[in-house]
């Protein structure tokens, strides 16, 4: 009796956590020149930190920054998070990420990410079909420590390149596979 209590609250802690979810995040990122000015430092920050980031930047046809997602999660989950799109350093549009999970998952956590879009085909298959999902559709490369510190334009080949920064939280069974990304209106 008592375990089956336990998985009626996770699942209700859950459910409420991926509705509040948008609503959260949206009113922390405020009015859009409020999250440009956010999206702008954070994608600052990852390109002076970053080597292989300030490379990509260069070369990259658009890049899209989350600057903040919050994800919850206890055995259900879902995270939520509102970027802009920069395109020759200029605001291009604004998107929004949402994904639901389930599974060995326990925690809170917030996050950023950035996409370096180094195609035009590949921007295309975020901007004319009103978004996609992350794992469905053009290949996605998430650039971890290791990769980043032996990254060139020589070894870059994939026409899309992540970067996930400024991790707070714990948060158990973490990945962007399965995030769908939409256009918004701001």
């Amino acid at each position: 009796m008592k375990g089956r209590w336990l998985l009626t609250g996770a699942l209700h802690l859950a459910f409420v956590a991926a509705v509040s979810l948008p609503a959260l995040s949206a009113s922390a990122q405020g009015t859009p020149s409020q999250l440009e000015a956010i999206a702008k430092r954070a994608l600052d920050k990852l390109v002076a930190k970053v080597p292989a980031a300030k490379t990509l930047n260069k070369d990259a046809v658009a890049v899209l920054v989350f600057p903040r997602i919050t994800r919850v999660g206890f055995v259900f989950g879902g995270q939520y998070g509102e970027g802009v799109l920069f395109r020759e350093g200029k605001p291009a549009g604004y998107y929004s990420t949402l994904g639901g999970s389930w599974g060995l998952q326990a925690g809170a956590q917030q996050f950023g990410y950035a996409m370096f879009f180094m195609t035009e085909a590949a921007l295309g298959a975020l901007t004319n079909t009103g978004g996609f999902e992350v794992g469905v559709g053009p290949s996605v490369v998430v650039v971890d420590q290791g990769m980043a510190r032996s990254f060139t334009t020589m070894t870059a080949d994939t026409a899309i390149y992540a970067f996930v920064f400024s991790q707070r939280g714990l948060m158990a069974g973490a990945g962007l596979q399965g995030n769908r990304i939409a256009r918004i209106a701001r």
